[in-house]
């Protein structure tokens, strides 16, 4: 598993020309931006780190309603005793576009060290930054470790010079991070 970091290629190639990478590096902008506004001006809390090929953001928030599918129907879930939204992200370290695809796991710990539990976070859809995350309860507004681990994915990658990437687990600590409970 990965702690260091490794920025991965991006070079003109039979998959990719200048103009064609300047595009990818467009979109990770402005997903980039998308993030950021989630993490100082939505979420109560956020984080961004390098690791791996990655860089891994966290964001918490308020537990949130969300629709689930359930017998092949769309169903409104609205947060029963979940009492904290975390969100994961992780983007490619190179253009920072969102990498789908992955299993991302978290585990929170409190101040004192007691392990509250770990979690896979899915895939979430949201409106305007795809995300890794899930409702929580935790047992109150405190301060907390949250550990993200993320599997080495088994999608296929293209291109020779560039697709070499991904290719080992990765894990990465956010330390004193200041949650706070609720519902919206």
């Amino acid at each position: 598993m990965s702690t260091t970091l490794h920025r991965p290629p991006m070079r003109t190639s039979d998959e990719a020309t200048e103009k064609q990478l300047e595009m990818a590096a467009q979109q990770g902008e402005t997903y980039k931006a998308a993030l950021t506004h989630m993490a100082e001006e939505v979420a109560d809390v956020g984080a961004t780190k390098r690791v791996g090929d990655y860089v891994v953001a966290f964001a918490a928030e308020n537990a949130e309603g969300m629709y689930e599918m359930h017998d092949g129907e769309l169903t409104w879930q609205a947060p029963d005793e979940e009492n904290v939204h975390i969100e994961i992200t992780a983007c490619d370290g190179a253009d920072g576009r969102f990498v789908p695809g992955l299993q991302v796991f978290v585990t929170l710990t409190d101040d004192a060290g007691n392990k509250i539990g770990r979690h896979q976070q899915p895939f979430l859809w949201h409106p305007w930054l795809y995300h890794y995350g899930r409702n929580w309860k935790i047992p109150g507004d405190g301060t907390y470790t949250v550990d993200v681990e993320i599997k080495a994915p088994d999608f296929p990658r293209h291109d020779k010079k560039n697709g070499d990437r991904f290719a080992h687990d990765v894990r990465v600590k956010f330390e004193n991070v200041q949650l706070k409970t609720g519902q919206k």
